[in-house]
């Protein structure tokens, strides 16, 4: 099953084994006690069901990653392109001519120190990190390295900043400064929908009976083009809108055909971004007054409007389409009141009989 024999040619010492699928595998060496020690660790890894073979791991961690993205198309589109972007900028750039079996985790935890102390921050470097995990744990399945280099190491500490919205007075500012693109910011501000869902919202899935948005679908500008898939979570969610919202909606989709979108850019393609916010967002900001301020800190807005309106977390967490309440209040446990004084008002309400009970009880014990 295994020797080790003399190459007469070059005088090197050829460790030869037969692989688990009975192929026939060698490995040259300098010495002969190194090809020694080298089978008799194969064939105790081989016998434990642990076999690895030795060339599989001189595959380069680029050539490997080629691979990896390949495989990517159960991913929605937008995370896929972000994945391979992590992929051309950081993993092919640091890894790309070393072989798999040569990454080392302290080479991965140096790695990590110099994408932290370089400026990049904690979400950036946990989402490298993550790649180049999911990567090399493909070749740990794949029998190409013995364990994942990648694993274990200590990664910076992700702190979410405090989400931004606007008060009442201001939305309310920011609307007007808006014109015709008011109702879309009132949507965003009301409802919590992200951008990419108003985008894809469709005069079908706009219920103005029981005054709902039926969120099923979203779009992401990827390199230049327009791309359809479902909502973030893969899950679609009914959104309440305001009573005050719908004639308003009823009016921008009158005309229109079940399949046609609601919101629209001037020339009458789907609304982008980029150009929304060029053409109606930051100059309505800057007409109200509003410096700093993103799209996305509408569905942030929505969601303190939603909770100081009196919505507990689990209603708010429907709206926004969080996967858990945990999520919700992750993000907006700020702005939960403290309900332990109401809590303590209402339990003292037992206080009493219990007082009196105890009472009793001590009377009668004298």
């Amino acid at each position: 099953m295994a020797s080790i024999t003399k190459d007469a040619r070059n005088g090197q010492w050829l460790a030869r084994w037969r692989d688990p699928q009975h192929r026939q595998r060698k490995k040259s060496f300098s010495r002969k006690v190194d090809a020694e020690r080298f089978l008799v660790a194969l064939l105790a890894e081989m016998n434990r069901g642990n076999y690895l073979d030795p060339a599989a791991g001189k595959v380069t961690v680029g050539e490997f990653a080629k691979v990896w993205v390949a495989g990517l198309s159960h991913l929605k589109e937008s995370t896929a392109e972000r994945y391979r972007g992590i992929v051309r900028n950081h993993v092919v750039p640091k890894w790309g001519s070393t072989r798999l079996s040569g990454v080392a985790p302290s080479d991965v935890a140096a790695w990590i120190g110099e994408l932290t102390e370089g400026g990049a921050r904690p979400s950036t470097v946990r989402q490298v990190h993550r790649v180049f995990s999911l990567i090399m744990d493909l070749a740990l399945r794949d029998g190409r390295i013995a364990r994942n280099p990648a694993v274990g190491v200590r990664l910076p500490r992700a702190v979410r900043g405090e989400p931004r919205f606007l008060s009442p007075p201001e939305l309310t500012a920011l609307v007007r400064a808006s014109g015709s693109g008011g109702l879309a910011i009132c949507i965003l501000a009301f409802t919590g929908i992200r951008f990419g869902e108003l985008t894809a919202l469709r005069v079908v899935r706009v219920d103005l009976a029981r005054r709902r948005l039926h969120i099923a679908e979203s779009a992401s500008e990827i390199g230049g083009r327009l791309v359809w898939s479902t909502t973030k979570n893969h899950q679609t969610r009914s959104v309440p809108v305001p009573p005050g919202l719908v004639p308003m909606l009823e009016e921008a989709v009158a005309g229109k055909e079940p399949g046609d979108l609601v919101f629209m850019s001037p020339h009458g393609g789907p609304l982008r971004l980029g150009n929304w916010r060029t053409r109606v967002f930051d100059p309505a900001c800057a007409s109200a007054g509003i410096v700093g301020l993103t799209p996305h800190d509408l569905r942030h807005t929505a969601a303190s409007l939603a909770i100081a309106a009196g919505a507990n977390v689990k209603a708010v967490q429907r709206m926004l389409g969080h996967s858990s309440a945990a999520m919700t209040l992750d993000v907006y446990a700020g702005l939960f009141g403290d309900d332990l004084d109401t809590v303590a008002a209402l339990l003292d309400a037992h206080v009493p009989q219990m007082r009196h009970s105890a009472e009793i009880t001590a009377a009668a014990g004298g």
